[in-house]
């Protein structure tokens, strides 16, 4: 059953629907279309429109490439962290859940959807709000925004014209948290209590957006799910990937005013282009390459966590963990992975580890010695890309002694797929949505019900407290270097202190 809703934003009316106890509203635009003259500029703020505007359907997705992880057909079909939307540069487009709007406003659950910069959306029925809505009294939002070059070519050191196009998406954001301060009380959530969080690249947004002091008070806390970003890119990364760009375009610094005429997959083909070369860089290197958020100085100062935690989000409380084998996802099904022997791993692993690569993966190996040779390969680059950098953050949030961190590690396996993806990257989004009857990547099982609405709660908790405990989990205290209590999400959740030490402890020789 469906019931039209009206709901009056500062731009005009919309329309939204109710299904199942939850008011759902789609497609809200919370900025121009950025078309035009308006292609690499900051959003402006929604011309205002007369009547009532039908928001029962999701908004354009970005401008992106389709598999740009060269994923396999066989992951493919079971994963949909996209949706299937129409893709354009219309795409500031926004979607709120809500489990009502009458009564005391509720704590605000803001997502910000992975795929790096350069590709995904809030469309992806795994990420869903309306089961988190019927758990809970919450508000959920969704949103797109600028990706790749359209969001984050830094072209203003060359040319004209283009102040902050290297901050462009990232600023698209910020305009939706505006959004959500200036509205959101209308559809009955808290402007005062916002959590962004996200996974993977939407994880590396939450830390930009840490660092951003035009985002400073739009938010109260945040989720880092396997997506750290300690470092972005600099000014002159961000010079030497526009020129690239302009240099597959066939354009001169001067002539890059033609960018703004281009047909948008002229632009997306020239970004394929740029990528290629990124792909066969170092993985550490990744954020700083390619299509990110850049360092300006001023509306991005810095970091965001190097060489410290970033001062705009002093006082906000962070969650922050990993899955147990990311990588399975990216590398599981490459040859150098499974069919590696422990005589092959340090040649294999030396692109990653360099002149390390032997000795990592002797500790790893007297660490864990029942693990096979590809389990291994996958433990080593999973902490290096992701588990390592997410620690690291903790620990610097942690030395500015204003909020509590909380740590987690994702560990339960799915079974599809002959069980080869173990703990994957993305595997806990499903769970933390509670949208695991939709979501093929984690198979059937019935017993794999009751972790999703233990970590949901979680979520909602720390939306609500600053502190993800509640009665369904064991005591999980805050941070600390001394013990490092650390959240197990399995079939049986525990607490663990200072799990998989000797592994962390490779890294942290490196820092």
């Amino acid at each position: 059953m469906s019931n039209e809703i009206v709901v009056e934003t500062t731009a005009g009316k919309v329309r939204g629907t109710s299904e199942r106890g939850v008011e759902i509203f789609k497609g809200i635009p919370y900025a121009e279309p950025p078309l035009g003259d308006l292609r690499f500029r900051p959003p402006r703020k929604p011309t205002p429109w007369s009547g009532v505007r039908d928001a029962t359907s999701y908004g354009n997705m970005a401008v992106q490439s389709q598999n740009v992880f060269a994923l396999p057909d066989d992951l493919l079909r079971i994963f949909t962290l996209a949706g299937r939307q129409k893709l354009d540069e219309d795409c500031l487009y926004l979607n709120v859940w809500t489990s009502g709007r009458e009564g005391p406003e509720r704590p605000v659950l803001f997502w910000c959807h992975g795929g790096a910069f350069i590709t995904g959306s809030g469309s992806s029925p795994w990420s869903d709000g309306a089961s988190l809505c019927r758990l809970d009294d919450v508000v959920v939002v969704s949103f797109n925004h600028r990706l790749g070059a359209l969001g984050y070519l830094h072209l203003e050191d060359i040319a004209d014209g283009f102040e902050q196009a290297g901050l462009a998406g990232v600023l698209d954001i910020i305009a939706a948290l505006e959004w959500v301060r200036d509205n959101i009380a209308r559809f009955g959530g808290d402007p005062h209590n916002v959590t962004i969080f996200g996974e993977s690249g939407g994880g590396a947004k939450v830390s930009v957006l840490m660092a951003m002091p035009p985002a400073k008070g739009l938010f109260h806390k945040a989720i880092i799910q396997s997506g750290p970003a300690v470092q972005m890119a600099n000014r002159e990364d961000g010079t030497k990937t526009a020129r690239q760009m302009l240099e597959h375009l066939g354009l001169d610094a001067p002539e890059a005013g033609k960018l703004r005429e281009l047909p948008a997959a002229k632009i997306l083909e020239a970004q394929v282009k740029v990528l290629a070369g990124v792909s066969r860089a170092a993985f550490a290197d990744r954020r700083r390459l390619g299509f990110n958020p850049v360092i300006d100085g001023t509306l991005f100062p810095g970091g965001p966590f190097a060489p410290k935690a970033p001062l705009p989000s002093l006082d906000v409380p962070l969650m922050i963990g990993s899955n147990k084998d990311e990588m399975t996802l990216f590398l599981g099904h490459m040859p150098w992975v499974a069919d590696a022997t422990f005589e092959s791993l340090p040649e294999s692993l030396t692109p990653y580890l360099g002149a390390r690569a032997a000795e990592i993966v002797a500790t790893y190996r007297r660490a864990q010695p029942r693990l096979r040779p590809d389990e291994i390969a996958i433990a080593i680059v999973s902490d290096q890309g992701i588990r390592a950098p997410s620690l690291l953050i903790a620990e610097r949030k942690l030395e500015q002694e204003t909020a509590p961190v909380f740590v987690y590690l994702f560990a339960w396996e799915t079974p599809v797929l002959g069980g080869r993806l173990r703990s994957c990257h993305t595997l806990e989004i499903p769970f933390v949505f509670s949208n695991l009857e939709t979501a093929e990547l984690t198979g059937h099982d019935p017993e794999r019900l009751p972790l999703g609405e233990t970590m949901s709660r979680a979520w909602i908790a720390f939306a609500k407290n600053g502190a993800p405990s509640h009665d369904g989990l064991p005591v999980w205290p805050a941070y600390s270097t001394g013990m490092r209590p650390t959240m197990i999400f399995d079939t049986v959740c525990h607490l663990d202190i200072d799990p998989y030490a000797a592994e962390r402890r490779v890294w942290e020789m490196k820092e």
